[in-house]
């Protein structure tokens, strides 16, 4: 009888093979992951003026086109492509190599398109502190340079075989890549711009407080697909992700209400639509790696940094508007910390054991992690705005401002009056748009 040992070696040697029921959990997350998108279309929609809803949802809707094409033209393979430990190389640039091959057990093109997503949004986010006074062409402009100079570096760091990964630098899902990115980058984009001109004058509350549930509502539901499909397969993990997902932001919830109701008498539903997004935001990086107990736990203490991050901002002239430094940027790195603090390698074999587990080193590299991308982002960020502020106007003029960005930016308006929405004439003038009455005929027979 042949000895099986020759067949041993052929079989781990053999090519990774595709397993169907990873492929379609994957194929569900990215389609999860997506959605996630137009949710904070409406998210943010509903917080800003009436005047503004349709360009505050544009810009996220907008982020599908161009940064998915970066994504697919070059970013993907700038930050997951082999490389150096700063920056992936060109060997998948406009997609090359990246087929129905495997990568892990999925299919490269489905694994491709999956980070994808995740791009997608983290530069969607930054819009939350430009809104209402950023012009639309400027903006479209810098996420797609941003996604090339930021997110594709920062993304290989942490995932693509760089050097916070070798480090042992814990990110499940994208604390340090989407959150503490998109965080500072916004916070620094609202500096550059300035306020907008009613900011400190008058009250700028928001105009539809049902979008915002519904944004939450559904940023919530595509979060699985976020946590739960990094895993990358139909697994345990995946089942952990998935769990610590559902507990968390219920914990940052509660916590935010008793926040809300003894600092003011009452629970807004702005604020508990806010707190889920926290929750989410802070068990991002840990979703792997923590249990069901400890995202319980990290969910309630998510809620300290940024209602208080919320509540100070307010006081400042810094327009950061929908508050994306406080509820990602802080959430993120609270998050961030807090995995060095309760990840169990009994949770995840991979991982490592953080603060709780009897080792304080893992604190320290999450703070590493945290503090590159912050500096990294940061500074870009500010190059990037400055350079293309010298070829074209950044943000909109007072009297744009004044009519609303809808109207300026797209020739539309949300909420039509009377006969009907606003046409904008090719000479900039805006007049009612009319449908002229039909008087009613009889059939031609």
């Amino acid at each position: 009888m042949p000895s099986p040992l020759p067949l041993l070696l052929l079989v781990q040697d053999a090519a990774p093979a595709i397993v169907p029921a990873d492929t379609a959990w994957m194929l569900v997350a990215t389609g999860l992951v997506l959605l996630m998108t137009p949710a904070l279309a409406f998210f943010y929609g509903g917080l800003v003026r009436a005047k503004n809803s349709l360009n505050t949802m544009m810009m996220s809707f907008a982020a599908l086109g161009a940064v998915g094409i970066t994504w697919a033209v070059i970013a993907y393979s700038l930050a997951f492509a082999e490389g150096t430990a700063w920056l992936g190389g060109t060997a998948h640039a406009l997609l090359a190599g990246v087929g129905t091959e495997a990568k892990g057990t999925i299919p490269h093109v489905l694994f491709m398109a999956y980070q994808g997503t995740f791009a997608i949004i983290t530069a969607a986010l930054i819009s939350g502190a430009v809104v209402e006074r950023m012009r639309f062409g400027p903006y479209l402009a810098f996420i797609v340079l941003w996604t090339l100079v930021v997110y594709a570096p920062v993304a290989h760091w942490v995932w693509g075989g760089g050097w916070l990964m070798t480090k042992g630098v814990l990110d499940f899902a994208g604390g340090t890549v989407v959150h503490i990115n998109a965080g500072i980058s916004a916070v620094v984009a609202a500096l550059v711009l300035g306020s907008r001109k009613d900011y400190g004058r008058q009250a700028i509350v928001p105009h539809n407080v049902p979008f915002v549930l519904l944004g939450a509502g559904l940023l919530w539901f595509g979060w699985f697909g976020f946590n739960g499909g990094s895993a990358l397969a139909a697994s345990e993990l995946a089942a952990l992700a998935f769990t610590n997902t559902f507990l968390a932001p219920m914990a940052t919830l509660v916590a935010w209400m008793l926040l809300d109701y003894l600092r003011t008498g009452h629970a807004t539903a702005v604020g508990g639509a806010t707190g889920v997004v926290v929750g989410l935001v802070a068990i991002t990086p840990a979703a792997g790696f923590v249990s069901p107990a400890g995202a319980l736990a990290l969910g309630a203490l998510a809620a300290l940094p940024s209602y208080f991050g919320i509540l100070w901002r307010s006081r400042t002239r810094l327009d950061d508007s929908l508050d994306v430094f406080a509820g990602h940027g802080l959430g993120g790195l609270t998050g961030a910390l807090l995995t060095g603090v309760f990840a169990r390698k009994a949770w995840n074999a991979a991982g490592s054991d953080g603060l709780l587990a009897g080792n304080p080193g893992q604190l320290g590299l999450q703070a590493l992690g945290a503090s590159a991308s912050l500096v990294y982002a940061g500074l870009m960020t500010f190059v990037l705005l400055r350079l293309l502020a010298l070829l074209v106007p950044l943000r909109a003029t007072a009297r744009t401002e004044g009519k609303g960005m809808d109207v300026t930016q797209h020739g539309e308006e949300a909420y039509a009056d009377g006969e009907g929405s606003i046409l904008v004439m090719s000479d900039g003038a805006s007049v009612a748009a009319i449908t002229p009455a039909m008087t009613p005929e009889p059939a031609a027979r």
